[in-house]
């Protein structure tokens, strides 16, 4: 028995009844009287009572009135129905012109039915009906991902209907090894999950683990992907990203190619990848669609403003507070000039410019569109230019900043770039108590921790700690495509070739 029949027993028992008023009522019952529930009666084929239930909304009016209502009022010759039940199955395969009708026979399934967009027509005399695909719900249409863009590739990006996701990958991957599995988590809302992997490239292990942790659920609501992402995640108690998600079907498919596993949910366009390794948070779509110099460049860049976003604030506290003599004599009586007037140290000048940044930043995607440009500028150029004239901060802690508040959004997924946020303030306390040695010991732990840390059981430094030589291809460079022969080996692909050898034409 499903979570949802656990939850409500007496729906998962019910039969349906050959009495359509019975039927009619219960409907409207356990819906509390909704006004969206639709219920229709009608003569089908002029010679039996029925009635025809649906949700308004829910349902495309145009399948509502020519493909089930023409032919179910149609008039015709009716052959001798001698077995209960046969003239269902003659409206299933004779009458009927929609692409999908079933048989149900419980009340679960009819209320299951018509929450899902499908219309349900019920006989009286008949303990079964038919359940008619008819959805047709408005949604937001294809267009372009928006908080992973790219210059170079494709302009798709996933949206919130289930059915539209996977058939942007199925229109890139036409393989009939594409599996997909689908299945439905909460007990209340009962939202439809997909695990779509292709079957003779994937690890079968992480497959069997993935259905585990997914049965395993037991909720009432699911609503967006991030449910999912904490509810499968191997350790909870980090703050580094052990699941990958992305909005571009392009990202999902290559994933997909190289042995891992999607999870696309109903309701959101956020798809999940799994298992994600560090090096994953440092990729973008675009970088295997410029040259491999090209992007090994700019990969390269992205590291670098990694440490950029995470040590920036902490050296400079460490330095200006500890080591001043790693300083040229200049520029440390340059930053002493600076800061002669500032009533703070270094640490609560940092904390104080942090903060508001943050603050800057929350406020930035909150407020609407049309006044968020005029508080950038606000924020950026007023306030600090005013902070350094009042001398509350110096000019070099404001530089510092913004270096590092730029460097972080050079990281192309979200996730990695909150965790180095968090990590940062560590970083900054540290310094200021210890200096370079607070830093150092951060570190080290963070090294310690992310060597520990697994994503459906694979090493999450992969391929680093485990070393695995023939995965630095496209880690922290990539080499051309004619020598990315295989696959990468963490993912654990019984299928390790890529492309076979071959000699290209000069």
């Amino acid at each position: 028995m499903s979570t949802a029949e656990q939850h409500n027993p007496s729906q998962s028992t019910k039969k349906i009844s050959p009495d359509l008023t019975e039927n009619t009522d219960y409907c409207k019952k356990v819906m509390g009287n909704s006004k969206d529930l639709m219920i229709r009666p009608l003569q089908c084929l002029h010679k039996w009572s029925s009635v025809m239930l649906y949700i308004d909304g829910m349902v495309d009016v145009q399948i509502v009135n020519h493909s089930i209502l023409e032919s179910l009022l149609q008039t015709r010759e009716l052959p001798d129905f001698s077995a209960d039940n046969e003239h269902l199955s003659y409206l299933q395969n004779d009458v009927l012109v929609a692409s999908n009708v079933l048989l149900i026979d419980e009340m679960k399934e009819v209320l299951d039915a018509l929450l899902a967009g499908f219309v349900v027509v019920l006989l009286e005399g008949s303990n079964q009906g038919l359940k008619i695909a008819a959805a047709g719900w408005e949604d937001r249409a294809v267009g372009e991902p928006i908080s992973q863009t790219v210059v170079r590739g494709p302009m798709e990006g996933f949206n919130e209907n289930l059915r539209t996701n996977t058939s942007l990958i199925r229109k890139r991957i036409r393989d009939p090894h594409l599996w997909i599995e689908e299945r439905e988590i909460g007990r209340v809302t009962n939202t439809r999950i997909a695990v779509v992997y292709l079957e003779h490239i994937v690890d079968q292990e992480v497959v069997k683990e993935l259905r585990r942790r997914l049965d395993g659920i037991d909720i009432d609501s699911i609503l967006e992907s991030g449910y999912i992402e904490e509810l499968v995640q191997d350790k909870t108690g980090t703050i580094f990203p052990t699941v990958y998600n992305s909005e571009r079907p392009d990202t999902v498919c290559a994933a997909l190619l190289e042995g891992r596993v999607a999870i696309i949910i109903d309701g959101t366009p956020f798809v999940l990848l799994v298992p994600a390794l560090f090096v994953h948070f440092f990729q973008s779509p675009e970088d295997y669609y410029q040259r491999a110099d090209i992007s090994s460049l700019i990969r390269m860049i992205r590291y670098l403003a990694f440490f950029i976003a995470l040590l920036a604030p902490s050296f400079y506290i460490a330095i200006t507070t500890f080591h001043q003599e790693m300083l040229p004599t200049n520029l440390l009586i340059s930053l002493a000039a600076q800061r002669e007037g500032v009533p703070f140290p270094a640490f609560i000048e940092a904390i104080l410019m942090e903060l508001t940044y943050e603050i800057l930043r929350e406020a930035g995607i909150r407020i609407p569109k049309t006044v968020g440009q005029a508080v950038s500028i606000v924020g950026t150029l007023v306030i600090g230019q005013a902070a350094v004239d009042a001398g509350v901060v110096s000019a070099a802690m404001v530089i510092i900043v913004s270096i590092t508040a730029i460097s972080s959004y050079v990281i192309p997924e979200n996730g990695l770039s909150i965790s180095v946020r968090i990590l940062r303030f560590v970083l900054m306390i540290l310094a200021a108590a210890f200096g370079f040695y607070g830093i150092l010991i951060v570190l080290l732990i963070t090294v310690t921790h992310l060597c520990s840390l697994r994503s459906f059981g694979v090493s999450y430094m992969s391929p680093f700690a485990p070393y695995i030589g023939k995965d630095l291809k496209d880690t922290l460079f990539r080499v051309p495509w004619t020598r990315m022969k295989t696959r990468p080996l963490s993912t654990g692909t019984p299928n390790k070739t890529r492309q076979a050898n071959q000699k290209t034409k000069r």
